[in-house]
């Protein structure tokens, strides 16, 4: 079997996205309204995006928690999976990236689904807790609170919600045990959370697609 290279898994992902993704005007428009107003091209991947659809539908989600709404790409493939009375509840901190993503949500024709709450996410969350529980939560914002955003996942969650938390590879960094970078350091004590907390029941795959190496981790809240 072959080593993987750059130049082969970018050629691999752009063969798989092709296929099971294509085109869609939606998606990207919004990629290019997020890189027209200078935001980060941190969104996840089409193919990675295509798996939160599938997710959120495998799951029969009806409600939808997203931490880290950036341009609202994968904010639209969540709301894509969910039923037409179903509720994507998204917290982004930037207003700018709010502001770009509501757009985006409406050109797509799923704002009437979706609710971006602007704020820290820490500070959004606890506002949450009388509402109804969330049926999948997707992570995807700064590393360093991601145990925080697990907590509240547990919390906001019932048992069966499946959480799927974003970035967890960080370029192969996350085996190493003396790394000093705080996103690092973040996704290690997330994933140790999720492997000795009750309340979780996690795997993680480490991918490679136009974004890089990295991967993600799936629980299910027990």
């Amino acid at each position: 079997m072959a080593e993987p290279t750059r130049d082969g898994w970018q050629r691999v992902d752009a063969y798989l996205s092709d296929l099971l993704v294509g085109h869609d005007d939606a998606l990207e428009s919004a990629i290019a309204d997020q890189d027209a107003a200078g935001l980060p091209s941190i969104e996840v991947a089409p193919l990675h995006g295509k798996l939160l659809h599938l997710l959120a539908r495998i799951a029969g989600a009806r409600r939808v928690l997203e931490v880290g709404t950036l341009g609202g790409y994968s904010t639209i493939w969540l709301a894509r999976g969910i039923p037409a009375d179903g509720v994507v509840v998204s917290i982004e901190a930037e207003a700018r990236n709010a502001g770009v993503a509501r757009a985006s949500l409406e050109r797509a024709g799923v704002a009437h689904k979706v609710t971006v709450l602007e704020g820290r996410a820490a500070d959004v969350l606890p506002t949450l807790a009388d509402d109804d529980a969330f049926d999948l939560v997707f992570i995807d914002a700064d590393k360093e609170s991601n145990t925080i955003y697990l907590d509240w996942a547990a919390r906001l969650g019932h048992p069966g919600t499946v959480v799927v938390l974003d970035n967890v590879g960080r370029s192969g960094g996350v085996a190493d045990p003396a790394s000093d970078d705080a996103q690092v350091i973040g996704t290690q004590r997330a994933l140790e959370m999720l492997a000795r907390d009750p309340r979780f029941d996690a795997t993680a795959l480490q991918t490679l697609d136009r974004k890089g190496w990295d991967g993600i981790a799936v629980a299910l809240i027990l």
